[in-house]
């Protein structure tokens, strides 16, 4: 598969990077600047988002495998922009640890949704949010369906709509900040 597919060699960046942020999750969990603002006050949390924002990594995967199989320089161009985007995003966690002080301390409901953000609380710390690699990853789909030449029309808006109900859950489920979002929507277009 690798001779006839020697792009997908890029792949191999993720399982450096999850190591690297599950690493730094363990060390930087206090002691951080919160990235919160007053904005955040005005941006309700809703359980029911947590469906979208754990569709992210799936979705990216996906995503990835499309451009591996139909659009080899594609993959390369995205798998460059993750690799960029976030190993900066570990360093600058690395040299100035933050977190965001949202999540609230009880749920108000008890369903499906609110057990899957507690996971999701017990799995991901509220550290190392700034800038956002979700919405680094958002950006990074988003840029790389539009600019495949074999992706459908169809399948770019669909993606580009879904993209960003997935850039709005990280705010909703109360895992980043506004300006944790502002910051990695300016370094992704840099």
């Amino acid at each position: 598969f690798f001779k006839t597919h020697p792009h997908a060699w890029w792949g191999f960046y993720l399982p450096v990077y999850l190591a690297a942020f599950f690493i730094i999750e363990h060390f930087i969990t206090d002691n951080y600047w919160a990235t919160q603002t007053v904005l955040d006050s005005y941006v309700p949390f809703c359980e029911w988002f947590i469906f979208p924002y754990v569709s992210w990594s799936p979705l990216l995967v996906v995503l990835g495998v499309y451009l591996i199989l139909k659009d080899g320089e594609g993959f390369r161009r995205y798998m460059w922009y993750i690799m960029v985007t976030f190993t900066t995003a570990v360093v600058f966690c690395i040299l100035i640890p933050n977190g965001q002080d949202l999540r609230p301390a009880v749920m108000e409901h008890h369903n499906l949704a609110a057990w899957m953000v507690q996971y999701t609380y017990s799995i991901d710390t509220n550290t190392n949010v700034f800038p956002s690699v979700h919405i680094l990853g958002v950006v990074a789909a988003i840029s790389a369906m539009w600019h495949s030449p074999k992706m459908k029309r169809v399948w770019q808006i669909a993606g580009t709509v879904w993209f960003v109900i997935i850039a709005a859950s990280t705010l909703l489920v109360k895992q980043h900040a506004f300006i944790d979002l502002a910051a990695a929507l300016v370094w992704g277009a840099v």
